[in-house]
């Protein structure tokens, strides 16, 4: 790929997730986004009083809740009393509290501040993605476009809530970290002092970004230049040193307020949200075949997009057409692993280590989802984007395998999977949806063909992996008007 092209596809898509955030936030009605009245509460607290809120058992009313969101917020409902979300680290709401004082609490203006940090995210997508994999820079263009244009994600960095500040330093840290690990040189205390004041300010930001902790003691134990014991041990004193000063007064403060060495006022949340559905209760009533089936079938669901408070969900085309798109990737992924990809299109040992230290982040953020939902029934997939710029990295690595030429016979054959599916599930009586299964039936007759005349049609993989990422784009672009305004306009 020319170096130009690079340039203005990088713009492109980076102008295309801003507007395509500024269009999220114009439609999406108020409050219509996972917990937002909760984080505006905190912010407005914040703002109007000039100090941090406690979390208190009249903060949670699982009834009043369900009224709220069956009647899609009306006026006559205040969203004062919902304030759960008071235990949460102060940093996004510290930088949130300006913005609502000098626009008087605009809500547009505070989802705006959310975009333009979710812009951090994107772009940090491609660095990171160019940074692990040098010699392919279209990857971290795809990378980038997955992270942009996944419609869930939209409507999350659209909202009013501290999960783009989390992902913005989670992403800044991991950038460092593979840097680190791909630039063949020792840190210097400097750069090890920045490692751990961004690590310190992702701690008072969001718990789900706490998987930063490991990561960062895996790059130090990776570190180059196979660093002693004694340096090691110095380093990580000042590494996790300076982050604990950062974080330090918070947990004091939660401490000193909820009592049980709270640090993170967890404890008082679980003992809050009285009435929330849990684990237990719901595999005692459905089993575990039926529980497994919902936690997987409702994650991918929720991960591209579940609108409102889970209540909209896409239509069955556009999951199928998600199905196919991460099927594909998946096939891909496991043909580049079988091939020894990251060997031979990373060969250097820093290289390596940071292709694994991305997917130690992906596998730790699975971990942690799932230890939520061994508690609390929470299938959302919104709760694995800490971990999307290394679940994107992967996606389009796996697109960029299964379109190679060499290969082409693996995406015919994934698409046929999937139409035979589509198919066999019509005729078990869920309804053939003829439209979807003759548009599986071109694409795979196309992938069939190529396939077939490899030699004859050399169709490049990037105009393949172009058109699925345009398509995600084009997805994400109607799903405001498709799904969002239709279902959710009070």
């Amino acid at each position: 790929m020319q170096t130009g092209a690079r340039f203005w596809l990088f713009w492109l898509i980076l102008a295309g997730y801003l507007a395509l955030g500024g269009l999220y936030v114009a439609l999406t009605p108020a409050w219509q986004a996972p917990d937002e009245p909760a984080h505006y509460n905190y912010v407005r607290f914040l703002a109007t009083r000039r100090a941090f809120p406690e979390l208190t058992p009249d903060c949670y009313n699982q009834a009043y809740l369900n009224q709220l969101t069956s009647r899609r917020f009306p006026p006559d409902l205040p969203i004062d009393p919902v304030c759960y979300e008071y235990h949460q680290p102060p940093l996004y709401y510290l930088l949130a509290a300006p913005v609502f004082s000098l626009t008087r609490g605009a809500l547009p203006a505070l989802r705006g501040l959310s975009v333009l940090l979710g812009a951090g995210v994107v772009v940090l997508a491609f660095f990171i993605a160019r940074t692990v994999l040098p010699a392919r820079p279209a990857v971290a263009l795809a990378a980038m476009a997955v992270v942009a244009f996944t419609p869930m994600h939209l409507t999350m960095l659209a909202a009013v809530n501290n999960d783009a500040l989390a992902e913005l330093l989670l992403a800044a840290l991991l950038f460092r970290l593979v840097r680190g690990l791909t630039a063949g040189q020792p840190a210097t205390a400097k750069t090890d002092a920045v490692t751990g004041l961004l690590l310190g300010l992702a701690l008072v930001t969001k718990t789900t970004v706490y998987i930063a902790i490991p990561l960062t003691a895996l790059a130090l134990w990776w570190s180059p230049g196979r660093p002693g014991l004694r340096r090691l041990a110095r380093r990580g004193l000042l590494v996790f040193g300076t982050a604990l000063l950062a974080a330090l007064p918070w947990y004091a403060r939660n401490t000193w307020l909820y009592g049980q060495f709270d640090l993170l006022g967890l404890q008082r949340h679980d003992a809050v949200v009285v009435g929330q559905l849990r684990t237990a209760d719901y595999l005692a009533q459905v089993g575990w075949p039926r529980y497994l089936l919902d936690f997987v079938t409702t994650t991918f669901h929720s991960f591209w997009g579940q609108f409102g408070w889970m209540a909209v969900p896409m239509d069955r085309r556009s999951y199928l057409f998600l199905a196919l798109l991460t099927l594909l990737a998946l096939v891909g992924l496991a043909a580049w692993l079988a091939r020894r990809g990251p060997a031979t299109d990373a060969p250097a040992a820093g290289h390596r280590q940071a292709i694994a230290l991305l997917a130690a982040a992906a596998g730790l953020a699975v971990v942690v989802y799932a230890g939520y939902n061994a508690t609390f029934v929470q299938f959302q997939g919104r709760y694995l984007f800490p971990a999307l710029v290394p679940l994107a990295f992967f996606f389009a690595v796996g697109l960029f395998e299964v379109f190679d030429l060499p290969r082409a016979w693996l995406a015919a054959v994934t698409v046929a999977a999937v139409l035979a599916g589509q198919v066999g599930t019509g005729l078990a009586g869920a309804g053939l949806d003829k439209r979807a299964g003759l548009a599986l039936a071109a694409v795979w007759l196309v992938l069939a063909a190529r396939a077939w005349l490899a030699p004859r049609w050399p169709v490049d993989r990037h105009i393949w992996v172009a058109a699925f990422c345009a398509g995600l784009a084009g997805l994400a672009a109607a799903s405001p008007f498709w799904f969002i305004v239709p279902y959710l306009n009070p």
